[in-house]
């Protein structure tokens, strides 16, 4: 007889040995024996098995995965009399068309087996799709952190097309907007190395790319003609025809970091709806990873910019004497600080060049900035450098009117060259006094005092005049270098007395050696405790006689 399906299910005889619990079953059943005829089924079963009936073989007429799993079962040994009849047993999974089902066995005592089908579709579905999402999860993760990894902005679009060329198409091109008349580009095919270069090219000549670069939603890869596409866009080792196109922004901090195209060949799917939303979640990370880079890029930029100013001068030779300066910031990170050391070169034999080093309150970088003050202040103030003290009231009233609320300390030389000898005129504002080793060994501290900058409306000072001989050194040095805790036990400090001896065993040196000196031995003592910034000059008339000029009678200039 045949169903109302059109199924043909055999006499009826069949459907009525059925139990009437497998007749009424809303599910599949089927039993078959051992050699794999089918001895029974329902009509659920005849209707999803349309080629199965009494009497026929499950492997001409059920799908091969429960034929085969039938035949391994029927070929296990019997259940022992002692098992109660109808002991399940492991289930097995396959497809019948687009379904997908578990089929339950229960081995009877006679060999038969009875199959249960249940469908599972949905949860089959349901798993494919968690396990699609947590693939997507650890892939967008694992992305973050390969993104993350460099705050290089071409590193990060290299990063960028690669991860998208081996993931979403089968080829990718990052585009970062214009600088100048570049178009900064990276681009990948699957399985290649990811190029970074720069175009001259116009991203108006593709659809939906000017729009991405102003951080525009993106335009459905649909609406996009694969043939319109510029030769531009197209990245070497990509051969064949373009059979779909991807544009979607690089969203970055407020402003898009680019935009990102991805490639199809025609013997490809087109990019579903799905893989679209996927792909905005990838670029919004790439994104901010691009906009962190490029920030950073900016923020260096402008960091190494003014570094440049607020670094110490280079000291050399000037008008037949020498000076030599070292310094060195608090934290081992930074370049800058507190302490400082300038020099304003005479331009003339006859003039006084002016030597400034100071020290101000703090650290790092809010320190740096009024050290820049200070700096660009007495710079202002070189006309008036034969007054100390006016330069230094000037000073002062300058730093109190300011939003600043540090004071500083510093030192002031002036300083000249006649015949053999160096004159020193040197001025202190609340800074350790100057020492000066002279050439028999003995130290001197030049008695020169003053107040503090930055902290009173009215300030005092007093300038010391002095000389030099070839091979004495005047030392002006911030208390980072006698305040230094180290020594044995890790707290003692360096001190005066220290700093006076190690400046007698530099007589004769030049004054280069003088300040390699100090440092190195006050960082011995640190070890490795923290410390304040460290700043050391050193003035040091040269060994030095005058040469006769070429015509053999007028001075010549000073040599060492």
């Amino acid at each position: 007889m045949e169903s109302s399906q059109g199924t043909t299910i055999g006499d009826e005889a069949g459907i009525a040995a059925l139990d009437d619990a497998l007749r009424s079953a809303p599910h599949p059943v089927i039993i078959a024996d051992a050699a794999g005829t089918i001895t029974s089924l329902n009509r659920a079963a005849a209707a999803l098995l349309t080629r199965a009936t009494i009497g026929a073989g499950l492997r001409a007429t059920a799908p091969t995965w429960l034929a085969r799993a039938h035949r391994e079962l029927a070929g296990a040994p019997a259940p022992a009399r002692s098992v109660s009849a109808g002991a399940p047993h492991r289930p097995v999974h396959g497809r019948v068309g687009a379904q997908t089902f578990e089929a339950r066995p229960t081995r009877r005592h006679d060999g038969s087996v009875v199959w249960w089908l249940t469908d599972d579709t949905d949860r089959h579905l349901a798993e494919e799709a968690l396990s699609a999402e947590r693939e997507r999860t650890r892939f967008l993760a694992e992305a973050s952190n390969v993104l993350l990894a460099s705050l290089n902005t071409d590193r990060c679009m290299v990063a960028t097309a690669r991860l998208a060329a081996e993931h979403f198409g089968d080829a990718a091109v990052v585009i970062a907007p214009a600088v100048g008349r570049g178009l900064p580009v990276a681009h990948a095919v699957r399985g290649g190395e990811a190029i970074r270069t720069t175009l001259t090219a116009d991203p108006a000549s593709v659809p939906g790319l000017g729009e991405a670069l102003q951080g525009f939603p993106p335009v459905p890869s649909r609406w996009i003609d694969p043939g319109s596409l510029p030769a531009w866009l197209l990245p070497p080792g990509f051969d064949g025809a373009v059979g779909s196109v991807m544009v979607s922004p690089l969203p970055g901090h407020g402003v898009a970091a680019g935009a990102l195209v991805l490639l199809r060949g025609a013997e490809h799917t087109a990019f579903s709806e799905s893989e679209e939303i996927f792909t905005g979640l990838f670029a919004a990370r790439a994104g901010a990873a691009l906009s962190a880079a490029r920030l950073y890029a900016e923020q260096s930029s402008i960091t190494r910019t003014l570094m440049r100013e607020l670094l110490p001068p280079a000291m050399r030779q000037v008008q037949g004497v020498e000076f030599a300066g070292g310094y060195r910031p608090a934290g081992q990170t930074e370049r800058v600080g507190g302490d400082f050391y300038d020099i304003h070169p005479a331009e003339t034999p006859d003039e006084e060049s002016l030597i400034v080093l100071g020290d101000v309150c703090g650290k790092g970088l809010e320190a740096a900035v009024l050290t820049g003050k200070i700096r660009n202040t007495l710079q202002a103030l070189l006309p008036m450098a034969d007054d100390h003290e006016r330069m230094l009231g000037l000073l002062n009233g300058a730093l109190i009117n300011s939003h600043h609320t540090r004071f500083a300390t510093l030192v002031m030389a002036s300083v000249s060259r006649e015949g053999q000898l160096v004159r020193l005129r040197l001025t202190s504002a609340g800074h350790p006094p100057p020492l000066i080793v002279r050439r028999n060994g003995d130290v001197e501290v030049v008695a020169t005092q003053g107040t503090l900058v930055g902290a009173i409306p009215a300030i005092h000072a007093h300038t010391v005049a002095t000389t030099l001989r070839p091979g004495e050194t005047c030392l002006l040095y911030t208390d980072g270098i006698t305040e230094a805790r180290g020594g044995p036990l890790g707290d003692a400090l360096f001190g005066q007395e220290r700093l006076e001896q190690a400046l007698a065993d530099c007589v004769g040196m030049p004054a280069e050696a003088v300040v390699e000196h100090i440092q190195m031995l006050a960082t011995e003592w640190l070890g490795r405790n923290s410390a304040d910034d460290m700043a050391v000059l050193a003035i040091t008339a040269p060994h030095t006689a005058h040469l006769s000029a070429v015509d053999g009678h007028t001075q010549g200039r000073y040599t060492a």
